[in-house]
């Protein structure tokens, strides 16, 4: 299993240092959450930090866009340095054209789904898509508990399209990501399992080989 540190759990003060952290302790990804205040109850970085934090590690930007119209945004994300750009079925738009424009810039495609949205939503588009984001929390802040009964997402989506990456974002900790890697997850997102460690190669290092 891949670990995909959320940088929302970073010091926002220390944010290359931070990189570096995460570099040197063996995380496979950064994951980016991007809010808008309108898709989710909540802002948080843009385009610009996105831009700057990139120098910093060699780690590929795993960008999650919860934001109400991605398609608009797409481009700029992969200019300022996103290398995969996941954006919401339930958001703005025709999720098929949102896709293309992923491929057309050059960055991997993936799309996510709220808890309350069906597993069924995600069907039509996993021949266009490198990866599925079930979310494990409602999107839009962290530190929210895991929510083990969205796992059977994860398994009906490997049973449809066994090589479709799959990965989860919210709660994950030591306990929980033994659930992850049983329903058959490729990669966790873990924010302040990581960041907030004492020892995040340790960290990073348990949750890869739960």
């Amino acid at each position: 299993m891949k670990v995909a540190p959320s940088i929302l759990a970073a010091d926002f003060a220390r944010l290359g240092s931070e990189l570096e952290k995460i570099t040197n302790a063996g995380a496979d990804l950064v994951h980016i959450d991007v809010m808008d205040g309108i898709f989710v109850p909540n802002l948080s970085l843009g385009i610009p930090v996105v831009e700057g934090m990139r120098p910093c590690t060699a780690l590929p930007f795993d960008v999650h866009l919860m934001i109400a119209r991605p398609k608009a945004y797409v481009r700029q994300f992969r200019a300022a340095g996103a290398d995969g750009i996941t954006f919401h079925l339930e958001a703005e738009g025709d999720p098929g054209e949102t896709i293309d424009e992923i491929v057309r810039c050059g960055a991997k495609p993936a799309v996510s789904i709220k808890p309350g949205t069906p597993v069924e939503a995600v069907f039509p588009y996993l021949d266009r898509v490198a990866m599925v984001l079930v979310m494990t929390v409602e999107p839009g802040f962290g530190g929210q508990s895991f929510r083990a009964d969205m796992l059977g997402k994860v398994r009906a989506i490997k049973e449809r399209a066994p090589g479709v990456l799959v990965e989860v974002d919210g709660g994950v900790n030591p306990q929980t990501v033994k659930l992850c890697a049983q329903a058959g997850v490729d990669i966790c997102v873990a924010g302040t399992a990581v960041f907030r460690a004492e020892n995040p190669a340790e960290a990073v290092r348990v949750l890869r080989e739960a």
